[in-house]
């Protein structure tokens, strides 16, 4: 019996702990809205949303290659479209596909149609000019990725 108290007391002070932390951290970024504190040290974590719109890895990384010849991205290769390698889609796009919005990396619906209409003019896209990536448009970011 007294194994299974300490197991249990043990178990019991591990999920607290990491509900507080949880917790802490979650503060800790909706406040500042720009970093968090891990829990177990002082490091801070800036978070970097990752949307690759269906794309593997070799294809993100081809389209990071295009975008660090031509458009500025300064990022690593890695086949993570983040936010730097949204910056330098978005610069594309605002120079040659009517993008109006802020450069900003955010992947937003204006960045949708701007990609949508650069796909209907070179890449086989033949869905709507709505802003949402769907099976259509990532189909045909893909076909542009492959080639």
């Amino acid at each position: 019996m007294r194994t299974v108290t300490r197991a249990f007391i043990g178990a019991t002070t591990a999920i607290a702990i990491a509900g507080g932390g949880v917790a802490a951290a979650g503060t800790a970024f909706a406040a500042t809205g720009q970093t968090t504190q891990a829990v177990a040290g002082s490091t801070a974590v800036t978070p970097q949303a990752v949307v690759n719109l269906g794309l593997n890895a070799t294809q993100a990384k081809k389209l990071q290659r295009d975008l660090k010849n031509n458009w500025g991205y300064k990022g690593a290769i890695d086949g993570q479209l983040g936010t730097d390698s949204w910056k330098a889609m978005q610069r594309f796009l605002k120079a040659n596909w009517g993008y109006t919005g802020a450069i900003d990396g955010i992947v937003g619906s204006g960045t949708v149609k701007a990609i949508q209409r650069w796909l209907k003019a070179n890449w086989g896209y033949t869905g709507a000019i709505d802003g949402v990536a769907g099976p259509g448009t990532q189909a045909a970011l893909k076909r542009y990725c492959n080639s």
